[in-house]
């Protein structure tokens, strides 16, 4: 199976069509039909490892102040018991514990769920990010978690490279800071190029800019140490920028040869003018 990491930016994506719900939609009619999907999601960020374990899991609304379309939205995807023993028992000696009942498939998993897979008809179990982890565990984590690919399963990780909201900006809605744009070339060059280096972009001069809390750029990581395992490099699915202060590139692994049907087809990435400004 193919793995990819969607940044998923504000929760109205989940209600809007643009050219990043398109490529997510693209990216899901593209792939073979999952045996199940786990989901890697910036908004579960606990002091713990954990995977979702419930027959049923819960569409949650995890954010507060928009319309109440986006709050009526349901994901009602099953969940995969079977799947969550299977990479507690992967994973080891790292250790995961299995949440029966306390999460369920949050905005950052629907919101891009609902465009990749609308039917809602594919087994989803949740990863929690664990938040007391450096960023080499996550890297380790991802590679350990290689084998669900040849299971059948999908890893899709949905965060956001560059992520601070008290630098948003409204007037600026499709344009990147200098500082954004500079963080997410620097992590397009090594997920291009060596994603097993990715945790070094902790020395990046703007890391504590971009990346003002690390839950939303976790997700990157896991895709990150898939493409380490398999000493591959991944591919722009999706680019640009929201608000001056979020990155919405997305990657892919392993699409070459179901991106349009045919064989060894290229990906195709949606771009933007890159913002000119040097603010």
């Amino acid at each position: 199976m193919p793995a990819a990491f969607l940044g998923h930016g504000t929760p109205m994506n989940a209600i809007e069509h643009n050219r990043y719900t398109e490529a997510w939609r693209d990216f899901g009619a593209s792939v073979p039909r999952p045996r199940a999907i786990l989901m890697i999601s910036a908004h579960w960020y606990i002091n713990a490892s954990a995977v979702t374990a419930m027959a049923q899991p819960r569409t949650i609304h995890d954010f507060y102040g928009f319309p109440d379309e986006l709050f009526a939205v349901e994901y009602p995807a099953p969940g995969d018991p079977d799947l969550a023993g299977e990479i507690v028992e992967l994973v080891k000696p790292a250790w995961v514990g299995l949440d029966h009942d306390s999460w369920g498939l949050d905005h950052g998993a629907w919101s891009v769920l609902v465009h990749a897979f609308p039917a809602a008809d594919i087994p989803v179990v949740q990863l929690a990010v664990n938040a007391q982890k450096q960023f080499d565990y996550h890297l380790d984590l991802g590679a350990k978690l290689a084998a669900l690919r040849d299971r059948g399963v999908l890893v899709l990780a949905s965060g956001n490279i560059v992520h601070n909201l008290a630098r948003i900006d409204w007037r600026r809605p499709d344009t990147g800071y200098r500082w954004a744009r500079a963080f997410d070339d620097a992590a397009r060059e090594l997920m291009t190029t060596s994603p097993a280096d990715l945790a070094g972009l902790q020395s990046h001069p703007d890391f504590a800019v971009a990346v003002p809390t690390p839950d939303h750029f976790i997700p990157l990581l896991y895709l990150a140490g898939l493409a380490a395992s398999d000493r591959s490099t991944t591919d722009v699915l999706v680019d640009g920028y929201a608000m001056g202060a979020l990155s919405m590139t997305a990657y892919t692994l392993g699409c070459r040869r179901f991106v349009g049907g045919a064989a060894d087809a290229e990906p195709v990435a949606a771009q933007v003018p890159p913002d000119q400004s040097n603010i």
